[in-house]
C-alpha cells in the first residue's frame, strides 16, 4: 500500500477483525456495511495474525485481493481463527486472551540478489517448483534472525531444504507491510 493507514483506520480494521471472529463463534455470520474510508476500500493484500500470550495462534493472509481491504481483513481474521491448518479452531473461552495483529502488504517485488533484503523492513516470499513459503517482516525481528537465517527459515516453512534459497530455480520476493495490533492502537 502506497499510503499509510491512519490510527483511526487501523482501529476500524482491528475492530472488524475481532467482530468477525466473535460473529463466527456465535454463528451470526457476516453483515459488514460498506465503508466510506478511501484506503479501507483499496483492494490490498493483508495478513491477520492471532496470538495468545505472545504465542502464535493463527496467521492467514493473501498478497492480492479482489475485495476491499476491510472485507479482506474480515475474511482473513476468520481464516486465521478457524482455518489455519497448524492449529485447532479457536474456541469461545480463548477469545478473551487473543490479541490481533494486522499486516497490510505492499506488492511483491522479485529480487535478483539477497542484498536487496532489509531485515526488519522486508518480508520474504519464495517459491520453488510447487513449494511456497512466506514469513512476515516482523518475524525476523521477533526471533532476532539475520538475513541468512530468515531465508533458511522461509525455506523450511515452504517444506524445502534449508539452503534451497541458494538454488538458481528458487524465486525470492520481498514485500513490506504496515503492521499494527490491538496493543499498539489505543
Amino acid at each position: 500500500m502506497e499510503e499509510e493507514l491512519s490510527s483511526a483506520e487501523q482501529k476500524i480494521l482491528l475492530g472488524i477483525a475481532r467482530q468477525a471472529i466473535e460473529n463466527e463463534l456465535s454463528g451470526k455470520g457476516s453483515s459488514l456495511p460498506p465503508r466510506e474510508e478511501r484506503l479501507l476500500n483499496f483492494k490490498n493484500g493483508c495478513f491477520v495474525t492471532l496470538k495468545n500470550q505472545q504465542e502464535l495462534r493463527g496467521c492467514i493472509g493473501n498478497f492480492q485481493s479482489s475485495l476491499p481491504l476491510f472485507k479482506e481483513v474480515e475474511e482473513m481474521a476468520v481464516a486465521a481463527a478457524f482455518k489455519d491448518p497448524r492449529f485447532y479452531p479457536l474456541e469461545v473461552h480463548e477469545l478473551k486472551d487473543i490479541s490481533i495483529e494486522i499486516s497490510v502488504l505492499s506488492p511483491l517485488h522479485k529480487i535478483v540478489s539477497i542484498d536487496e533484503i532489509e531485515v526488519g523492513k522486508h518480508g520474504i516470499y519464495l517459491e520453488k517448483d510447487f513449494f511456497r513459503g512466506v514469513l512476515l517482516p516482523q518475524v525476523a525481528l521477533e526471533y532476532h534472525w539475520d538475513k541468512e537465517t530468515f531465508l533458511l527459515q522461509t525455506c523450511l516453512k515452504a517444506g524445502l531444504p534449508a539452503q534451497a534459497w541458494q538454488d538458481g530455480d528458487t524465486d525470492i520476493y520481498i514485500f513490506s507491510a504496515q503492521i499494527f495490533s490491538e496493543s499498539t492502537i489505543a
